[in-house]
């Protein structure tokens, strides 16, 4: 395999990266001005940076990397497929045997009677196409008014205008004018923030009740669908109490509405089962699957539809005119199905939920008991902490939201260790791969940040908590 090892010196590639290189999610000003931080290798759970400084990767790269960095079996992958069809479409009746292949597999790992396939090149194009989807599929039974998808605030579907439109992020909203019309928003199921004095289970149940609310609001014939992260993974891990989904679930069989589960970030083994749904026994009409579906190796994103709207789509609806160049790459989808070989086979979902997510979950919490901490969570390999300037009354911090979280994040990147930043939750999404001894390094470095910011805080006078009538 040909890598580049020799490259221009840190400096140089700063330059030209802030000439000519934007960010997705940057300002870009606040970038160039400190520099890019350019990586230049991986191998298992760690990167190597320009400066040759290696970084235990808590995030998995994007939520994405399962099996970890260095896996020479998927370039051979890609290689033995590009040397033999680097790609055609699959418009016009055509099709080509790895995007048949990934269909299968899909249909035999998706629960339920998840069978049909609709291949994109990402978890943003998949949501995209789920809303087509869900409008045509009433539209086909007569139903032409029923369009409305409801999600929730604070939602993460993806950066396309419909992606934006169906996630619930204000700031994202906030620019292009956005949502587009027909998409409506609940509260979330987050707990710790919003809960007051209700306990964890009478709550999911009063926010999982919004969406029952919100129907007869609008009109049970004219919302088609409800989209849910089984956990809101970018918006800051928020695990709903078990008292939601069932609800959730509930009043979506009861009301004729459809159920998309968005498992960009929860599918491939992230909670110890094969999918969020499967966790949380949600029982999906419509999936949307990316990420570590080729362990973020290769782009590659899909719709996996039920039965019941396949069929449908197959007596009545006529064509579907949507569709991408990318649909079903040959070349991503066979780095998919390597990287799904490589899940199974070495029974890398089984070591999660019964070896490493325990341990994980076990050393995880007992960052609870740091002074800066007000609550830890995991499910899973996805974990998060609560910065608070109080600990016993949840009070956040007298500093704008997020102050603190960015402080948290450099303190974390300067120790070699990539935990995100979501206002003031620090979280974790590490490679599944990683082991009992890299979870310890994980957390030790962990530690060695909060205890570094909590330094910090006390230092500048930022130790003060918000006042209840702000």
């Amino acid at each position: 395999m040909n890598r580049i090892d020799n490259h221009l010196p840190t400096a140089q590639l700063q330059a030209i990266d802030a000439a000519h290189h934007l960010h997705p999610f940057t300002d870009a000003a606040e970038l160039n001005r400190l520099g890019t931080r350019v990586i230049t290798s991986a191998d298992g759970v760690y990167l190597t940076d320009s400066d040759g400084v290696r970084i235990l990767d808590g995030m998995a790269g994007l939520w994405c990397v399962n099996i970890g960095y260095g896996r020479a079996e998927l370039a051979e992958a890609a290689r033995r497929q590009m040397a033999q069809l680097p790609y055609y479409n699959t418009f016009f009746q055509t099709a080509h045997p790895p995007a048949i292949e990934l269909a299968a597999r899909l249909a035999q790992l998706t629960p339920g009677d998840l069978n049909r396939v609709f291949f994109a090149g990402s978890g943003s194009e998949a949501n995209d196409t789920n809303l087509r989807f869900v409008r045509h599929y009433w539209a086909s039974q007569g139903k032409p008014d029923k369009t409305i998808v409801i999600s929730r605030r604070n939602a993460y579907h993806g950066s396309t205008l419909a992606a934006v439109s169906l996630g619930g992020m204000a700031a994202m909203h906030g620019q292009g004018g956005l949502p587009i019309p027909d998409i409506e928003h609940i509260n979330q199921p987050y707990w710790y923030r919003e809960g007051g004095e209700m306990d964890p289970a009478e709550f999911g149940l009063a926010r999982a009740r919004e969406l029952e609310e919100a129907i007869d609001r609008l009109g049970e014939d004219k919302v088609a669908a409800f989209i849910g992260e089984p956990i809101q993974g970018a918006g800051g891990v928020i695990i709903p109490p078990e008292t939601y989904w069932p609800e959730i679930q509930r009043i979506c069989d009861e009301r004729e509405i459809l159920l998309i589960a968005d498992e960009v970030i929860c599918g491939f083994g992230r909670t110890g089962a094969w999918f969020g749904s499967e966790t949380f026994a949600i029982r999906p009409d419509i999936m949307t699957i990316a990420k570590g579906l080729s362990s973020g190796y290769m782009p590659i994103g899909a719709s996996v539809i039920s039965e019941k709207i396949a069929t449908q789509f197959e007596a009545d609806a006529g064509e579907f005119f949507h569709g991408y160049t990318y649909s079903g790459h040959p070349v991503a989808c066979a780095v998919a199905l390597e990287n799904l070989r490589i899940l199974e086979e070495e029974a890398i979902v089984d070591t999660v939920a019964e070896r490493t997510a325990p341990y994980l979950k076990r050393r995880w919490l007992e960052l609870g008991d740091h002074p800066l901490v007000g609550e830890a969570r995991i499910a899973g390999m996805v974990g998060a902490v609560e910065l608070v300037a109080e600990k016993a009354c949840r009070r956040p911090f007298a500093a704008d939201e997020g102050a603190v979280g960015l402080i948290c994040r450099n303190y974390s990147f300067a120790n070699g260790l990539v935990m995100r930043h979501v206002g003031d939750k620090m979280i974790i999404c590490p490679p599944l791969v990683i082991s009992q001894a890299e979870i310890d390094e994980l957390v030790a470095l962990a530690l060695k940040t909060l205890d570094q910011t909590h330094a910090h805080l006390r230092a500048e006078g930022m130790m003060v908590a918000r006042q209840a009538a702000e």
